[in-house]
């Protein structure tokens, strides 16, 4: 792990002023020990994602279009930058995004995908916070396309079928999706005052638990991948969180949501690790740390003790935990490491031992970032 020993000595320092000052016993999810404020380490993150150039995936050349992981933390640098009150860095997210809109419009990915839909997160951000209109015309349009009518070179047999049950036709039954299609559905909500955006999501995310939500709570990566990978769960866990956060309490699927949600907490409670981390595949011991799954889970019971969805004496002391650990992960640059490299879906167990580990991808900057804003709401 590529840190200093001042970061080394600082994050052993946070884990014991906080077993000895009693917030971590209570779980408090309000005080933390200098260096490890959700104030500071968010601006950390947001800082270095600002000086970043696009990702792609890892490689060297730059993207062709928006990836959907600098999505995701350009969503998190965004609100955080919304709850911590920083005028500056939302300029700074802004001005980002500019090039956009004229000679560089072409990194605007075509909304025929999941992965490629979720971007409209982020310009229905922009506007809930600058209220400036070209952002939800982007926004809008790209949350419309995932209802509308399969189109394009993506389509296949699947595609109609799930667009006649009433589904959206970018459906795939990976779990994955259910923080891509959540996350940009709930934003258009947020944005317009239309529900109708978030209870097509809902209805989208009781047929995903259906389908791949397993007795001890946890999930498959698809029907044919039965593994149960560290990151795919948190995708899930972090995109019901979404969906809870904003769907409607009228909305009748949201009772079955609410009740996914509790089994899964329930289920990662058993399986964190002493030291406040879950691992690669969640369910097997010898299996790595992995950053990127703990910051969505993390993000995931912080989010449900401050909504009063889950116990805070039983799962806040679990969150502040893995928060107080997952940071010692962040390296001198900002960087956090043993992030998964992007991964398919694979019927192969040492498939996923076998990922990558990354340091400063975005698969988990992001939930750092979105562990600092739930923090700080």
């Amino acid at each position: 792990m590529k840190t200093t020993s001042f970061l080394q000595g600082l994050a052993v320092a946070c884990l014991l002023l906080s077993a000895g000052n009693g917030h971590a016993q209570s779980g408090d999810l309000t005080k933390f020990p200098k260096g490890a404020t959700p104030q500071e380490i968010g601006q950390r993150i947001a800082s270095r994602f600002v000086a970043s150039p696009h990702p792609n995936f890892g490689r060297p050349t730059p993207p062709r279009v928006i990836t959907y992981p600098e999505t995701c933390a350009w969503y998190g640098s965004l609100t955080f930058a919304k709850e911590s009150g920083n005028k500056a860095l939302l300029q700074q997210l802004a001005a980002r995004f500019e090039p956009l809109f004229g000679a560089r419009d072409t990194l605007v990915p075509v909304p025929d995908h999941v992965d490629y839909t979720v971007f409209g997160a982020v310009p229905l951000e922009l506007y809930q916070q600058t209220k400036d209109a070209r952002y939800l015309a982007i926004g809008k349009r790209f949350a419309d396309k995932q209802w509308g009518p399969p189109e394009g070179k993506r389509v296949t047999d699947d595609s109609r079928r799930f667009y006649a049950k009433g589904y959206t036709w970018q459906t795939r039954l990976w779990i994955d999706d259910m923080f891509m299609i959540t996350a940009v559905q709930s934003q258009a909500t947020r944005a317009t005052g239309d529900r109708s955006y978030i209870d097509k999501a809902a209805n989208e995310m009781v047929f995903y638990l259906d389908s791949l939500q397993k007795p001890n709570g946890l999930f498959y990566h698809a029907p044919n991948a039965p593994f149960f990978w560290g990151r795919g769960n948190g995708w899930m866990a972090a995109g019901m969180s979404e969906l809870l956060r904003s769907v409607p309490e009228d909305n009748p699927n949201r009772p079955r949501i609410l009740k996914a949600y509790q089994t899964m907490m329930a289920s990662l409670l058993k399986y964190q690790a002493e030291d406040g981390m879950w691992r690669q595949l969640v369910d097997d011991p010898q299996s790595w740390p992995e950053t990127s799954c703990t910051g969505m889970f993390t993000y995931a019971m912080i989010t449900g003790v401050k909504n009063g969805w889950l116990d805070k004496k039983v799962y806040g002391p679990a969150a502040r935990k893995a928060w107080l650990k997952l940071i010692t992960y962040i390296n001198e640059d900002g960087d956090i490491s043993d992030v998964c490299e992007g991964t398919n879906m694979k019927n192969d167990h040492q498939y996923y031992l076998d990922r990558k580990r990354l340091t400063g991808d975005m698969h988990g900057q992001a939930p750092l970032l979105w562990c600092a804003t739930a923090l700080l709401r």
